[in-house]
């Protein structure tokens, strides 16, 4: 696809601005995954937060997107082709440092895809009654089938997901903040209880939110390649729009669970699937109905994205080069991960999101998040 060429259209609009929707929508899709979807991940770092809670997810949104901002704009402009090169040029003269991504990639990964596959298990099972290994089966042949034919379609499967996902959010949120109707009061008594005490704590959870959610970045930088050779900062706008659609999103979830937080935080059930358990107490079959759908996009989104990332990684390295068929080649790659991840889904939802993605998230800002914006700016202008 040529970025630059106004003229050509698709669905009416542009091709360069749809491309810049495209890419924003990965990095959407990516977020927007399993712990998103059932709650457990808006529970986890932000909802415990009270109103302070929202200054963090926003906070969050903004140091991810810029995070990526940098790294595609430094991947394009230094013609890089891995993101191994793109670590060596972010690290160097330090060129080795480069491994601590790669170990933090590789957990990060096999935990994003575990946090997908366990969803489907708790939710799946919950919700529609449905047997818990073939939820994983499904899910697992959906996502294999995605990620084996390269960047272009998981950037096209994403930019439909994230439209789907994103209509069905802002639907079930909304209905369910105004079911409640006290937002308000929850605000008030937020903060009348707690003042500023969180804000250093909000601070921290939204680094380490934005720090787990970096496992994308070998993805966005498969479709954000799409702009090298741009110069009309189309990097910056896509993750602009993503920004917005990101922080609207989680925004809402967040605040819609604040105003049911009594609901669902009386039982174990209801903290390890607080949106689901939300959804119920409404009594409402229509909501159920539009929340069944999003679940089932949502936990295919980041299995889709943080899977093909680690099969962009690795379909040309020399393991695989006696295999020359690039779908086979993928094929493998997804199924051991796949396989991989769903011996991890056995220790639950809340477990691998609590405990592994914080500690990776952790790790992240100190070898992603603050080098980007630091180390990365500084290069990215000079260049």
């Amino acid at each position: 696809m040529d970025i630059q060429a106004e003229n050509k259209k698709e669905f009416g609009i542009p091709k360069s601005a749809m491309a810049i929707f495209s890419v924003a929508s990965v990095l959407f899709s990516a977020h927007a995954g399993g712990g998103f979807a059932t709650g457990n991940q808006e529970n986890t770092y932000f909802v415990s937060l009270g109103w302070s809670g929202i200054i963090s997810l926003v906070l969050a949104m903004f140091l991810l997107t810029m995070t990526m901002r940098e790294a595609m704009i430094m991947y394009n402009k230094f013609n890089l082709k891995s993101h191994k090169e793109l670590f060596e040029k972010l690290y160097h003269p330090f060129d080795k440092l480069e491994i601590l991504f790669e170990v933090f990639f590789d957990i990060m990964v096999v935990m994003a895809v575990a946090a997908a596959v366990s969803g489907a298990a708790s939710a799946l099972q919950q919700y529609l009654g449905w047997n818990y290994y073939v939820s994983i089966v499904i899910v697992g042949a959906i996502i294999l089938c995605l990620t084996i034919f390269g960047a272009g379609v998981v950037r096209k499967a994403s930019t439909y997901m994230g439209i789907a996902i994103m209509f069905c959010v802002l639907i079930i949120y909304i209905v369910g903040i105004r079911k409640a109707g006290n937002f308000g009061v929850v605000m008030s008594a937020s903060f009348a209880r707690q003042g500023f005490s969180q804000v250093p704590h909000a601070i921290g959870n939204a680094f380490t939110y934005a720090g787990f959610q970096c496992v994308t970045l070998p993805t966005m930088l498969a479709c954000g390649a799409i702009f090298s050779g741009n110069k009309n900062h189309a990097e910056a706008k896509s993750m602009t729009v993503s920004f917005i659609m990101n922080t609207i999103a989680l925004g809402l979830a967040v605040i819609m669970l604040m105003c049911w937080q009594s609901t669902y935080g009386s039982s174990e059930a209801g903290m390890v699937l607080p949106t689901l358990t939300t959804l119920k107490s409404m009594h409402m079959g229509w909501m159920m109905a539009i929340y069944g759908i999003t679940l089932i996009l949502c936990l295919t989104s980041t299995g889709v994205t943080t899977t093909f990332a680690f099969v962009s990684r690795f379909e040309n390295s020399k393991i695989f080069s006696k295999v020359e068929n690039p779908v086979k080649r993928r094929m493998a790659i997804s199924a051991f991960i796949i396989i991989l991840s769903m011996t991890i889904s056995l220790v639950g939802l809340t477990n691998i999101i609590k405990y592994g993605y914080g500690y990776c998230g952790y790790l992240a800002i100190a070898i992603v998040v603050i080098p980007f914006l630091t180390v990365g700016v500084y290069k990215n202008r000079k260049a």
